[in-house]
């Protein structure tokens, strides 16, 4: 008897992981993931190479037409450079971005708007002995515009506008402009 009830159980557990993974890999195949270089400049002297990773989750709403809006998440991992830095030269900086993405839905050529605000922690908030952000966590909206093409639209190119500071956290706030082009290729 004991013998019959784990073997139920191990069924059961067989049965329930079966179907954990074969749904699971169905959302998965719903989603699609990118990778994204980027290069920036700002004031100071700075210079900005970004790469990020892109998760859609194949969200979308709100159709307008061949237009839609869909949401993006990206995590990035970025190098600072400034030949101002008598501090540092060199910066890390990590983050996440939630996207709000309005898309033509349809051709080979898709253009798009995005917005987007997320956080980001930076090696050091000290760009020079006389331009500090105060914190190294930072908050980070931007806007931008795109193009989505290829033929499965695996390619995407853009703009962006990228405002980084603490919030007023700690003074003093000056914050940093970077304007950004990227290019991403979905898998």
């Amino acid at each position: 008897m004991k013998n019959e009830k784990n073997a139920l159980r191990r069924l059961a557990l067989k049965g329930a992981s079966a179907a954990f993974i074969f749904g699971a890999s169905g959302l998965a195949a719903a989603d699609q993931f990118g990778m994204q270089v980027a290069v920036g400049t700002a004031d100071h002297h700075l210079k900005e190479l970004d790469f990020g990773l892109v998760w859609d989750p194949n969200l979308t709403w709100w159709p307008i037409g061949d237009w839609h809006f869909s949401l993006i998440g990206e995590a990035h991992a970025a190098w600072w450079h400034t030949n101002e830095g008598n501090v540092h030269e060199n910066l890390g900086e990590i983050g996440v971005t939630p996207i709000i993405r309005f898309i033509k839905g349809s051709g080979s050529i898709r253009p798009y708007i995005e917005a987007g605000a997320g956080i980001r922690l930076l090696s050091s908030p000290a760009i020079s002995s006389d331009y500090t952000l105060s914190t190294a966590f930072q908050f980070a909206p931007m806007a931008g515009v795109g193009v989505q093409f290829g033929k499965r639209q695996q390619y995407q190119a853009g703009y962006r506008f990228q405002h980084i500071s603490n919030g007023g956290i700690k003074e003093p706030n000056p914050g940093i402009n970077f304007s950004q082009l990227y290019l991403q290729y979905n898998f």
